[in-house]
């Protein structure tokens, strides 16, 4: 059964644009276009689509409130399709936290040199948002709680720590997450519910370089505790939390005074940057029953690695549970490798980090 793609974009040439990248694609079949929303409910009335590819902003109705009309009255898959602005930025994560399964850059009007990583990105979105779980994709709040290419491993920027931190090593109460597809709404769900003093919390979330600083921006007005896209050396602070920069990796490191994040440059590994591995297997070289590993929702196995060595180091590990995943990939994987002590509900998560100690 091919995926049938519904294209809903106020300009011609980006709709024939992107009706010619998927109807060359196996397995997906652009099954119509529409100009705005309110032509597209016409045909979605007589002929509902696998997945909707959507623009952000459009006529008579932008593509905001159409995302929020789908997710209350028939969730269904939406990729939305925006431009790497700031004020797109800024819409493309409110599209996130509302339940679009992911987002994908515009073809550039400079379509010979854009159009094979645009076409690559788009593909590889559709096929992602076919499969999601939209039971997961737009999870219910959470109650606050009170306060009480050759694919890289993690060895291309930090080499691997066997077994337990060395007696005598400097350890930190921390918790490290890493998220990927359906992450942006399961990240919000969870830290909205935290209380202002929590213990320091490292996050890396797949998401573009333009994304993220938008991404913290509206979790910090959103949330008690301090959010913020980290800096290089930023240091680690109770209430607060730190997202690793798209385009670039983060690493737990120790300093004179405690600890604080490095943020740099790198390869891609386990095919992103930043990578969830890159930051567990940081925490992992000072690893202790001190930090909480936490890997939540997402396609394919960043992350799986670097938990279970997290794990061999002592560090308490949970993977969200499948029925509240969008995508439940990087969990599985690291529960196949046997890095997860526990599996729990998105519900649950809050509660588990306030509970450790």
């Amino acid at each position: 059964m091919s995926i049938r793609v519904l294209i809903v974009d106020d300009s011609a040439l980006v709709r024939k644009v992107l009706s010619d990248i998927l109807k060359d694609a196996a397995g997906i079949e652009v099954m119509g276009t529409a100009q705005d929303p309110i032509f597209a409910q016409s045909k979605m009335e007589s002929d509902w689509p696998d997945v909707v590819l959507l623009d952000v902003e459009m006529p008579r109705m932008d593509g905001i409130t159409f995302l929020k009309k789908i997710m209350r009255e028939r969730p269904t898959p939406v990729v939305m399709c925006s431009t790497l602005t700031e004020a797109g930025s800024k819409t493309s994560v409110q599209a996130l936290s509302i339940g679009a399964i992911d987002v994908v850059a515009k073809p550039k009007a400079d379509l010979k040199t854009s159009l094979p990583e645009a076409s690559h990105d788009l593909i590889a979105a559709i096929r992602v948002a076919a499969k999601a779980n939209m039971a997961g994709a737009k999870p219910k709040p959470i109650t606050p709680l009170r306060a009480t290419e050759k694919k890289l491993t993690a060895d291309a920027m930090l080499s691997k720590t066997a077994g337990r931190a060395r007696p005598g090593t400097k350890t930190w109460p921390l918790v490290a997450i890493g998220a990927s597809t359906g992450g942006t709404q399961a990240l919000e769900a969870v830290l909205t519910a935290l209380p202002a003093h929590t213990l320091p919390i490292l996050i890396v979330q797949h998401m573009p370089e333009a994304f993220t600083g938008a991404f913290a921006d509206r979790l910090n007005k959103l949330c008690k505790v301090q959010v913020k896209e980290a800096q290089d050396n930023d240091a680690l602070l109770p209430g607060r939390v730190l997202i690793a920069p798209g385009g670039k990796h983060m690493m737990l490191q120790a300093t004179q005074f405690g600890a604080s994040v490095q943020v740099k440059d790198g390869p891609l590994v386990s095919r992103h940057k930043p990578s969830v591995d890159v930051l567990f297997r940081s925490v992992s070289k000072y690893g202790s029953d001190k930090v909480l590993g936490i890997i939540m929702t997402g396609m394919g196995d960043d992350g799986a690695k670097g938990m279970k060595e997290m794990h061999d180091a002592g560090v308490k590990t949970i993977a969200q549970d499948q029925a509240t995943c969008v995508v439940y990939g990087m969990p599985q994987v690291a529960v196949q490798l046997g890095g997860v002590d526990l599996q729990a509900p998105l519900r649950r998560i809050p509660e588990l980090i306030m509970a450790h100690k």
